[in-house]
């Protein structure tokens, strides 16, 4: 007899929805130009971080007006990168860098520019690959549960921990 057990889905968007808008939107319909950002983020970041999306690059809409991804033309969307552990936290200054000190970052990004020296040529370079703006933000695992669960913000998990499966 078929598994028929229904896909899991984050806030109402299955993993697989997710990826696909994630492909089809930011990184041209390309698996492999997704699979290389992943691969270089991975070796920039301490080895027990997970890295997520979360944003209009996984929904296909911007959360404060509904406006589709790339509204304002071809790379203006930026990804929202979110780093789940313990150790990347450490990366963030600790005075000015965090909304929750030691528990939830500010997004590096254009709005706090000088937040995460040791991840200001982490960026330049996703962002290069990319063709769009990054924002790079920090967290715990429990601070996406709450994002999720509570706040129904979907997040697509690139790799790492976030209690397992996936990729």
């Amino acid at each position: 007899m078929p598994d028929e057990t229904p896909p899991s889905t984050t806030a109402g968007l299955t993993e697989e929805e997710m990826r696909a808008n994630v492909v089809r939107l930011a990184f041209g319909g390309e698996e492999s130009q997704l699979a290389e950002f992943c691969e270089v983020l991975q070796r920039a970041i301490p080895t027990d971080t997970a890295a997520v999306l979360r944003g209009s690059a996984i929904t296909g809409v911007r959360w404060s007006d509904k406006a589709p991804f790339d509204a304002d033309g071809p790379g203006t969307s930026d990804l929202d990168l979110t780093l789940v552990g313990n150790d990347i936290l450490s990366c963030y200054n600790t005075i000015g860098g965090f909304y929750i000190p030691g528990i939830h970052s500010k997004p590096l990004g254009e709005a706090h520019p000088d937040i995460a020296p040791r991840l200001l040529s982490l960026r330049q370079h996703l962002i290069e690959m990319a063709g769009r703006p990054v924002n790079i933000q920090g967290t715990r695992d429990w601070v996406m549960f709450i994002r999720e669960h509570v706040m129904n913000q979907p997040y697509l998990k690139l790799f790492g921990r976030l209690d397992e499966p996936s990729p």
